[in-house]
């Protein structure tokens, strides 16, 4: 009765436009805006993946469209020296299904593979810096080799000076990568940008990797060992992009045949 009572007696402040009545009106306004706003953030929470995969999507669109992807191819045409532009690189988003940071041979594997037209030697990167090369690839899935890989080599450049030489990693702290073999006439400071180089033949030039951390010269060396802070945090990484080079095959035949005539 007293529950039925209090109802009615909010309804009469409801109908009445005095004070009361406002006042009720704009506590249930409140109310009622909040929980929308509850349900609106939870609904928005939900759908991250999806909004993810959106952007993944059209970054990697962003990215097939972007002047570097592209050489310049000079013929002549009579009576003038004309340019062609030819597209080099293509770039296809892909989601990390499984990785490692704790080892000597670490690995990741992506969500995609050969029935995507994934190849073994695709470079992989992310948005904040290089990732690893692909190694294997089945239907749906590809292994990608980390650059925390006791094997891996990734030729890199200092952006500023130009001097550039492998990447490896020692094997200790997953943040951190060395290039090494970098000429003592550098002009190297700590912050300096590392990018990676066309002496590569994987990874397009100019692919953030990271930023200079320390250097040194080291007993009976005769070039600097820079230490490299990673941008591309591999223990959180999740979504990335793989790299085509429609090139590669045609320069790798052009090497070995090369190679061939040195070594007969």
């Amino acid at each position: 009765m007293f529950i039925l009572l209090q109802v009615i007696c909010v309804l009469l402040m409801v109908r009445n436009k005095g004070l009361q009545g406002s006042h009720v009106l704009n506590s249930s306004n409140a109310v009622v805006g909040n929980v929308y706003e509850a349900a609106s953030n939870t609904k928005e929470y939900f759908s991250l993946k999806q909004e993810n995969d959106i952007l993944a999507n059209e970054n990697a669109i962003l990215r097939n469209l972007l002047k570097t992807n592209y050489n310049i191819i000079p013929l002549t045409v009579y009576e003038k020296l004309d340019t062609l532009y030819k597209q080099q690189y293509s770039y296809m988003s892909a989601k990390v299904v499984n990785s490692s940071v704790n080892k000597r041979r670490n690995y990741l594997t992506l969500n995609i593979g050969s029935g995507q037209g994934i190849r073994h030697d695709m470079a992989v990167m992310s948005s904040q810096g290089i990732v690893g090369i692909v190694t294997d690839a089945s239907n749906s899935f590809c292994s990608v080799m980390s650059i925390l890989h006791k094997d891996v080599r990734v030729n890199c450049q200092l952006k500023k000076d130009g001097s550039y030489g492998p990447l490896i990693w020692d094997g200790k702290d997953y943040r951190y990568c060395l290039l090494t073999d970098i000429p003592t006439h550098s002009k190297i400071k700590r912050g300096d940008t590392v990018i990676t180089s066309e002496l590569s033949g994987i990874f397009p030039e100019g692919i953030m990797v990271g930023v200079v951390d320390t250097f040194e010269r080291r007993q009976n060396e005769a070039f600097f060992t820079v230490k490299v802070k990673l941008g591309a945090d591999l223990k959180k990484v999740n979504h990335v992009y793989v790299i085509k080079n429609k090139f590669k095959g045609e320069r790798d035949s052009l090497e070995k045949a090369a190679q061939k005539q040195i070594d007969d």
